[in-house]
């Protein structure tokens, strides 16, 4: 009599098309097959978060393959066990009937074992006049073998993710005790820097990494913290790049004066023609002396406005001033970066303030400070003439002439006087006549500057 192997589970428990499906995977194990069982097992103990099987749903699968007098499964045959629950229950380290067949059920929507009940819900084996089992009803483990391959490609897939979210994690925490002991002594160096936003920003990132986190999410907070660790280190290499410029000047006994300086005069006789945006460009091949930090600041009093009424009494100071300015006016960290590494930070403060003192006439602030920065590099341009044109627009709107006739001095020292203080940019008396000369006179100076400010201005 031909044997009839059963589909469809015994009593009350229904049938599923995922479970007919489970079953036609089972059949179509290559007849060749071959797998060791507990290779398998250890595979699918790797994979049981994607298989969906729990932990003692795990249990009983390992006591079902110690059923298995063989070690190794083939494929081609049935593949069946039939041990009672209470056997089960035993080797499953004593657990309870009912656990036992919540869990049995696990098994089979995972497709890890086939039912194949008796007529009456019965497991065992019958077998014939030679001693040879006929019909088994039992538990099939044929689906091991057909996936076998399967679960070996999840559980490499499940170990690479546990690696790659590992070495998230690791970065993880590289980045929040760098960033964090990072912002700490720079508050408690004094460096100039927008700190406070930062904190701020550090802690609204991390408030969005949840306890158990996935390699993506871990993987998308470490990019937003890696940004946020790049500005905070340019912010302190600019800083201590700063500091070390300042450390040399003081070395070599400050700025060397120019040995011939009637060439200085002939390259301040005429301007070159200014840009659109009132910024004026240096001629190629002339050397200017930098700017001072006064001169700066008496130029561009839009940036220091920012400081709250607080003195910038170093270039620490407006490079604090400037790393604030930098996002305002919507230059990238890259572009500001490279524009320090340029030309140093000093330069790149003083060329971002007059940019800033003038941001409302400059269409593209960001693309405007890499083409001077190219253009200084080459030698074409230099941040004092800028500068004095800064300073000519505001004599020539009647705001801060007095000071800057006065700063400017004569060719001789005045009457009562043993001559002046060195000026931090040198002004020859052709440049202080040329200078004169945009507004009608001393007295309609000061008559601006009284209309401007209020309050009379002090006669010398």
């Amino acid at each position: 009599m031909q044997t009839y192997i059963a589909t469809t589970p015994f009593g009350r428990r229904t049938m599923s098309l995922a479970q007919f499906a489970q079953q036609a995977i089972g059949r179509s194990a290559p007849r060749d097959a071959v797998v060791h069982k507990w290779q398998v097992f250890q595979h699918i103990r790797e994979a049981r978060d994607r298989l969906g099987a729990t932990d003692r749903a795990l249990t009983i699968l390992n006591a079902l393959l110690s059923f298995h007098p063989e070690t190794t499964l083939s494929g081609g045959t049935d593949i069946i066990v039939w041990p009672s629950n209470e056997q089960l229950a035993s080797r499953a380290n004593g657990m309870p009937a009912t656990t036992l067949r919540r869990h049995l059920s696990i098994l089979v929507d995972c497709g890890l074992i086939i039912r194949r009940d008796s007529p009456n819900g019965k497991r065992f084996a019958r077998k014939g006049r030679g001693g040879d089992i006929e019909q088994v009803y039992g538990f099939d483990l044929s689906p091991i073998v057909a996936r076998a391959e399967i679960f070996k490609d999840m559980a490499e897939a499940v170990q690479a993710d546990k690696r790659a979210r590992q070495v998230a994690r690791e970065q993880l925490t590289l980045l929040r005790r760098d960033i964090v002991k990072t912002i700490a002594a720079a508050r408690e160096e004094g460096a100039p820097g927008p700190w406070d936003s930062l904190q701020r920003r550090y802690e609204d990132t991390i408030s969005r990494l949840p306890r158990q986190a996935c390699g993506e999410v871990i993987e998308a907070i470490c990019g937003d913290l890696r940004l946020l660790w790049r500005e905070i280190r340019i912010s302190l290499e600019i800083f201590t790049q700063s500091q070390i410029t300042a450390a040399n000047e003081s070395h070599s006994g400050g700025h060397i004066k120019e040995s011939n300086p009637e060439s200085h005069l002939e390259s301040s006789k005429s301007y070159p023609k200014k840009e659109e945006n009132g910024l004026e460009p240096g001629k190629p091949g002339t050397a200017h002396q930098d700017p001072s930090l006064a001169t700066v600041i008496k130029a561009c009093p839009a940036i220091v406005e920012l400081a709250q009424g607080r003195a910038i009494q170093d270039w620490r100071g407006l490079l604090g001033l400037a790393s604030l300015v930098r996002p305002m006016l919507g230059i990238s960290v890259k572009s500001w970066e490279g524009t320090c590494a340029a030309l140093g930070p000093q330069r790149a403060a003083t060329m971002l303030a007059a940019i800033y003192e003038r941001s409302g006439r400059i269409a593209n602030p960001g693309g405007y400070l890499r083409h001077l920065t190219e253009r200084m590099v080459q030698g074409q341009f230099s941040t004092t003439p800028m500068i004095l044109a800064l300073l000519t627009t505001k004599l020539k709107e009647g705001r801060g002439g007095e000071s800057l006739l006065h700063s400017a001095p004569s060719a001789e020292p005045p009457e009562g006087e043993g001559g002046l203080a060195p000026p931090s940019i040198p002004i020859s008396a052709a440049l202080r006549q040329r200078l004169g000369s945009c507004s009608t006179g001393r007295a309609e100076i000061k008559d601006r500057a009284r209309h401007a400010y209020g309050s009379p201005v002090p006669r010398r």
